[in-house]
């Protein structure tokens, strides 16, 4: 066994040659496992084993499937716990809609044990960046700024007549990660990191072309903006105030 010291990891898979597999790996590589197969496994191991510094979450599973079990574990008390979502599934939907419903990443099967180390590694990573005052939040169900509101569990843009604009999920996301943490700072790769970036779209100076649509999607004069403001060497910050409706 390693210290306590080490990254606590929770495996969530009904395969047990998988679950033996990864635990066998992870262990050999610094990190303590938990492996369970079902969602009732899951909230056993979080109330007893936790807390867990990342949750590894099999999409297709017995009773609960992974999406469920991950937009629960994004509405309760382990929001803020990094989820890798594994698939046998790898159709481009299947992977936007595990990231949009709160997956940090998305590793399709078969993988190298080699391959989820990394990208466990590179989730936390990005996690740590940053302060947990700066991690995002839930919120409320509808958020207003400015002339414009957003509906959070529809993921829907609303100006202020009530017409809606439409966003990508790229957008969306981003969109998101400026209302949980208005007039803060954001880096690039805190951008990055927040907006849980593994599609082609989220890689470092891309995310410059993504506020750059963002803006035009808010009506926001890139030469002076109103919502979106640039800080020179630093990256973006959100500059209006974020409000709940109730």
């Amino acid at each position: 066994m390693t210290t306590n010291t080490s990254d606590h990891v929770l495996i969530v898979d009904d395969d047990r040659g998988i679950r033996e597999l990864l635990s066998t790996y992870l262990v050999k590589n610094g990190l303590r496992v938990v492996a369970v197969p079902t969602g009732r496994h899951m909230r056993a191991a979080l109330d007893e084993s936790g807390p867990f510094d990342l949750i590894i979450l099999d999409l297709m599973l017995p009773g609960e499937d992974g999406l469920s079990l991950c937009r629960d574990l994004r509405s309760g008390k382990h929001k803020a716990t990094p989820i890798l979502m594994l698939t046998a599934r790898g159709e481009e939907a299947d992977r936007i809609l595990g990231l949009e419903m709160g997956a940090d990443d998305y590793l399709v099967k078969p993988f190298a044990a080699r391959e989820l180390l990394a990208r466990i590694r590179a989730v936390l990573r990005r996690t740590r960046m940053l302060p947990p005052n700066m991690r995002a939040t839930d919120g409320a169900q509808m958020l207003t700024f400015g002339e414009w509101r957003v509906d959070t569990a529809a993921r829907h843009l609303l100006d202020d007549s009530g017409l809606q604009v439409a966003l990508s999920g790229a957008e969306y996301r981003l969109l998101r990660v400026f209302l949980d943490h208005p007039q803060k700072v954001l880096s690039r790769d805190q951008l990055l990191g927040l907006t849980q970036g593994r599609d082609a779209e989220l890689f470092e100076r891309s995310i410059d072309l993504l506020v750059s649509r963002l803006r035009q999607r808010l009506r926001d004069d890139a030469r002076e903006p109103r919502y979106i403001k640039t800080v020179r060497s630093e990256g973006y910050v959100f500059a209006s105030a974020v409000e709940p409706v109730d």
